[in-house]
């Protein structure tokens, strides 16, 4: 059997989208790449609820958000009082 009509070494099956599949063949891919996209969606579904719980990300980034905001309010505080000083002079 040549290499060109098989899924590997050894494989009498014909690779996906070769000619010649049997009409049984090809619905059994359909229904394969189905349930895959079906799993997949779920997967992808799962993760963006996960990222875009705001909440929750609160809760597991509190530490960090705090640093930030203490940064962000030390460095509006030091332009305020740039301003300040620069329109007394």
């Amino acid at each position: 059997m040549s290499a060109a009509g098989s899924n590997g070494p050894g494989s009498g099956a014909p690779r996906p989208g070769a000619p010649g599949r049997s009409s049984a063949e090809i619905r059994r891919d359909i229904d394969l790449q189905q349930a895959q996209l079906a799993e997949s969606v779920v997967a992808l579904r799962t993760k963006v609820n996960e990222l875009t719980d705001w909440r929750a990300q609160i809760s597991e980034h509190r530490e960090q958000l705090i640093k930030g905001a203490a940064v962000a309010g030390f460095v509006v505080g030091t332009l305020v009082a740039f301003r300040a000083f620069r329109r007394r002079r």
